[in-house]
């Protein structure tokens, strides 16, 4: 990807926010005197460690440019280039929430973004993709 590329990635402070969430469930699990109260602070502490792990190494998660996407994963990054590439929006309503994600897919490859992905509302990325696409 050259100089031209855009990106996205989860928002820093988000990411932060999971650390620091982390050492709460840590010490709750730590603090806490009942057996069950330290199994559910230890399961909510793996995960949340988990997920900022997460956040902090697939950074930038999504790469454009006028060549094609970039997508970054823990087994890699994935080149896509744009012409066999497909991306759309895929709107969904569950619990009287609406909620939108960004599908970009290639042959047997999907990846799906939601705006905690994205750092970014999934719409405007779409927007964004759509023009670098052409």
């Amino acid at each position: 990807m050259d100089n031209s590329s855009v990106s996205w990635a989860p928002k820093p402070a988000l990411v932060a926010v999971g650390w620091l969430a982390a050492a709460v469930a840590l010490a709750g699990t730590l603090l806490y005197e009942d057996r069950l109260g330290d199994v559910l602070f230890g399961i909510a502490t793996v995960v949340l460690v988990l997920l900022s792990l997460h956040g902090m190494l697939v950074r930038p998660r999504l790469v454009a440019d006028e060549h094609g996407v970039r997508v970054r994963t823990l087994s890699g990054a994935h080149e896509l280039p744009w012409a066999g590439t497909h991306v759309a929006l895929r709107q969904t309503r569950r619990l009287t929430r609406d909620s939108t994600t960004l599908e970009v897919s290639a042959g047997e490859q999907l990846f799906v973004f939601g705006w905690v992905e994205l750092g970014a509302d999934p719409r405007d990325v779409h927007d964004e993709l759509a023009r670098l696409q052409g």
